[in-house]
């Protein structure tokens, strides 16, 4: 008769001490305490006071909601992009940068190789900048409302978010950002242009002047540049104390794949560069990021077709009764709801018209806000149809 073979013992890291029987009853997860309060005690009380950043997308028809392009990339694009990635050496890490990338983009944007840092998304970059500039306490100046990742980010870095409220119709307050930029003595300036979500740009001269009258480092955040408005690009040969962020998010279509970059003086570049993670960006990325640059013309070709969206959009919304329109030199466009409640025009806009786009009106100075992503010439008019009957119904 054949014998079957043994079990092997526990190891015995598994085995129950003699002396205590095995607990049935965990009072949380993998025994933690259920409120996790032991843990919670050692998280800092600046990040534990923090709203995380997180979006809640439903699934929509038209999906307006996070200023994507509403194109995807070119099929040739793809197939180069794949056919590079297929040839790569997946068990090898990639490069920090290939240096053929770096001298494409030093073209592509008119600066030096060794100026360029790229990374996970252009947030990377934002999160490297704050986190080698940034002592406990020291203050960050940005203009209010603004990209919610700069607040975060200051918090959780210890440091202290100085907002300074937009103008008029969300125009820029220079003068104001000065002002708070020397009272409280600001170790960064951060300006948005054009700013999300609101859509103003800079107006020309803004830049120099900050960099003249205030001792920060000023981080001008351009990832809707290409849409609308003036680039701090040309100072970058004047100061050492800007930093430039571009992303190939917005207006050449590569969210999905998160490619961004820092533009700076070499030397502050090599500082930033200490603040990112090693091997950040993906081998599949790194390739869609050079195809991207040899298919500049067709990607332009798409931003420049929104901008002429765009246009409609506002001619669209500004014929409707019961809501403001602001202006925007953005892929986006922000309006303010006069006779019905944001949130409900935010609820029947998906509900009833599949149209979702973004409810901002939780935001300081943005109350009965939203924000509407520019889309394809069929969803500016599904946009101008859904909102017309929505204003219509309670007139």
């Amino acid at each position: 008769m054949s014998r079957q073979p043994a079990s092997p013992p526990d190891p015995p890291a598994l085995r129950a001490p003699a002396d205590r029987p095995p607990s049935h009853a965990p009072s949380g997860p993998a025994g933690a305490s259920p409120d996790g309060a032991e843990g919670l005690a050692l998280i800092k009380p600046a990040v534990r006071a923090q709203g995380a950043y997180t979006l809640s997308a439903p699934a929509a028809r038209r999906k307006l909601n996070q200023n994507e392009s509403p194109w995807d990339a070119p099929a040739e694009l793809k197939r180069e992009v794949l056919a590079a990635a297929q040839a790569a050496p997946w068990q090898r890490y990639p490069e920090f940068a290939p240096p053929e990338l770096l001298e494409a983009l030093a073209a592509h944007y008119g600066w030096v190789a060794d100026g360029v840092l790229v990374g996970n998304g252009s947030n990377e970059l934002i999160q490297a900048t704050l986190a080698v500039s940034l002592e406990a306490g020291d203050v960050v100046v940005a203009p209010a409302p603004t990209f919610s990742l700069y607040r975060l980010l200051t918090g959780v870095l210890g440091g202290r978010y100085h907002p300074v409220p937009l103008g008029p119709g969300f125009g820029y307050d220079v003068d104001a950002l000065i002002e708070a930029a020397v009272r409280e003595r600001a170790r960064v300036v951060v300006l948005n242009s054009p700013n999300n979500p609101t859509g103003s740009a800079l107006p020309e001269g803004a830049v120099e002047r900050v960099l003249e009258e205030t001792g920060a480092l000023v981080v001008c955040d351009e990832a809707y540049q290409e849409f609308g408005g003036p680039t701090a690009l040309p100072l970058l040969a004047e100061s050492s104390r800007l930093v430039v962020l571009r992303t190939f998010s917005k207006a050449l279509g590569l969210a999905g794949l998160r490619f961004g970059l820092a533009l700076a003086h070499p030397a502050v570049a090599r500082e930033i560069a200490k603040g990112k993670l090693p091997y950040n960006v993906n081998l599949v990325t790194l390739a869609a990021a050079a195809a991207a640059l040899r298919h500049g013309p067709a990607l332009e070709e798409h931003a420049r077709r929104l901008v002429e969206h765009r246009a409609r959009l506002v001619s669209r919304l500004q014929a409707l009764p019961g809501i403001a329109v602001y202006p925007s030199a953005a892929n986006f466009v922000l309006i303010r709801c006069v006779r019905l409640p944001a949130p409900e025009v935010f609820r029947r806009l998906l509900n009833d018209h599949g149209i979702l786009v973004r409810d901002v009106s939780s935001g300081a100075g943005l109350a009965q806000c939203l924000r509407i992503s520019v889309g394809t010439a069929e969803d500016v008019e599904a946009v101008g149809d859904a909102l017309g009957e929505i204003l219509e119904e309670e007139r």
